[in-house]
């Protein structure tokens, strides 16, 4: 057997235009122009080229892109009242601030004071608990593209059996919420999970967000799984996943590559969040197939 590749890049390059569609009946019909604003502080290189990455993307899709950039020595205090300013600012639908922060400041107030409604990452307390208890939230990018990859790819996940490797709060806590929701029946597996490789055995879904290089062979998946690798560690073989691709590629239905899977999505994802964000603001339908 031999998997199907879930092309992330293909997928990733079809949603970013349904956003654009959005975005021009937004104009049209509304005179609405979603927009993104994102904040950087210091001068992390990989930081720079996300940033740069997503201000382009944003542009080409037709949102209004706005860009902040701080220096690493700035106060705790300048990046709050940024953030402030942009909760306030009805041009403004969604606020990414870019992580990591530098040492001195504190992640988890920072983004507890950007407003739930404009926070695109879904990283704010009130969404985590609002995805938690199935209520409309703002969703982590990463996670919903992986939601939006397996139901473009099975269509109805309903009674699958799914494993989630990491319980991180950006991936794994919220991927299992959205499988969850989607009526699967959900794992979460970590460092701890004893006879882990059985656990993963089991899984009709496998989604591994540990950030370990290669750690899922192919003897942890059931023959015909689809396996979702979100992780993308830097060896001196490149850029590899969790998942030992070529092994598993041969007992898995279908899989995700590193670099093209999961990636490529969670920009994508970044723009969809920014029109739901908009349409919710201006209490205007939502775009369907944008969101969870």
């Amino acid at each position: 057997m031999t998997a199907t590749v879930i092309d992330g890049k293909a997928f990733a390059a079809k949603v970013r235009a349904k956003v654009g569609t959005h975005v021009a009946r937004l104009k049209d019909e509304h005179g609405i122009t979603p927009g993104l604003a994102v904040v950087l502080v210091g001068e992390d290189p990989a930081s720079q080229v996300y940033v740069k990455m997503k201000g382009k993307m944003t542009k080409e899709v037709g949102m209004l892109s706005l860009e902040y950039r701080l220096n690493a020595d700035a106060d705790e205090d300048d990046v709050l009242r940024l953030v402030a300013d942009l909760n306030a600012n009805p041009e403004v639908h969604g606020i990414l601030v870019q992580l990591p922060l530098p040492k001195h400041m504190e992640e988890a107030k920072v983004l507890a004071a950007i407003d739930p409604a404009k926070d695109v990452d879904g990283f704010h307390i009130s969404n985590v608990g609002l995805l938690a208890t199935g209520q409309k939230a703002m969703i982590p990018c990463t996670p919903l593209g992986c939601l939006m990859m397996l139901r473009d790819h099975h269509g109805d996940l309903s009674g699958m059996n799914a494993v989630v490797i990491g319980r991180s709060n950006i991936v794994g806590k919220p991927m299992a919420q959205l499988l969850l929701g989607d009526s699967c029946t959900v794992t979460i597996a970590h460092s701890r999970t004893r006879d882990l490789a059985e656990v993963v055995r089991r899984a009709d879904i496998v989604v591994a967000a540990v950030g370990r290089p290669r750690m899922v062979g192919a003897g942890w998946i059931k023959p015909g799984a689809t396996v979702i690798d979100v992780g993308i560690n830097r060896t001196d073989d490149g850029l590899v996943g969790d998942v030992d691709y070529a092994p598993v590629a041969e007992v898995a239905g279908a899989i995700t590559p590193v670099p093209g899977g999961v990636g490529p999505m969670t920009i994508a994802c970044l723009l969809a969040n920014t029109v739901t964000a908009c349409c919710r603001a201006n209490d205007l339908a939502e775009p369907d197939g944008l969101t969870a």
